[in-house]
């Protein structure tokens, strides 16, 4: 994992990287906190998680190394002002060009899955998500995403309950693919916690199945 581990930008109060797959974005043995120190050849460096990926999905990620800086990050991903985009690769194609997902969805913690609701309840929280489709190739279509809400698995989620699931998918679409899941962080943007300046970052995912074949 640590030869696949890419620091992006470094200074006293944060550290962008790119997460790999199959890395926690949480501070315990084999998180990525733990990988960035080990990066930085200091086992007691403060790193800290401010926003997550899931386990299996790859791409950008900010972390905060210092309190004030984790306080600032946090206020800026509440209030909507951290921006968040991602790309898929997805079974299929959607009907339309571009276009909003908006579901209510429920975590099943027992499962550790997210479902779909019918109605408002306990526990159910409204997911809305952007899309744009940049190309397809009649059976897997790669797709923009622009997050608007952060649930638990939301992309996931909507494109598979929509017969789209993504390439790679074993908890939402067992059996269909072996690959990496093919859902990667390309674009993070947000406020310097101690600057003030506006930062952005993007980069695309690596040129290995399914992204090179859409």
């Amino acid at each position: 994992m640590r030869e696949e581990m890419e620091i992006l930008y470094l200074d006293d109060d944060i550290v962008v990287c790119i997460k790999p797959p199959r890395v926690l974005s949480t501070d315990e043995p084999g998180g990525l906190p733990e990988l960035i120190r080990q990066e930085l050849g200091n086992p007691t460096a403060n790193v800290r998680t401010v926003h997550r990926l899931d386990r299996v999905v790859s791409g950008l990620m900010v972390l905060a190394r210092n309190p004030a800086s984790a306080s600032e990050l946090s206020r800026q991903i509440r209030e909507n002002q951290f921006e968040k985009e991602y790309l898929a690769v997805v079974h299929g194609c959607p009907e339309n060009q571009s276009g909003t997902l908006r579901d209510l969805l429920v975590r099943d913690k027992a499962r550790k899955m997210t479902l779909i609701a019918d109605a408002p309840g306990k526990d159910v929280q409204e997911a809305i998500l952007h899309y744009q489709v940049l190309s397809t190739n009649g059976q897997m279509s790669r797709v923009r995403i622009q997050l608007v809400t952060g649930r638990t698995h939301q992309i996931r989620v909507q494109f598979s309950s929509r017969g789209m699931a993504l390439v790679g998918e074993r908890k939402y679409a067992p059996g269909m693919d072996e690959c990496e899941l093919a859902l990667w962080s390309c674009r993070i943007a947000f406020i310097h916690p101690k600057t003030g300046d506006y930062m952005e970052f993007y980069r695309l995912p690596p040129e290995v199945y399914p992204w090179r074949i859409v």
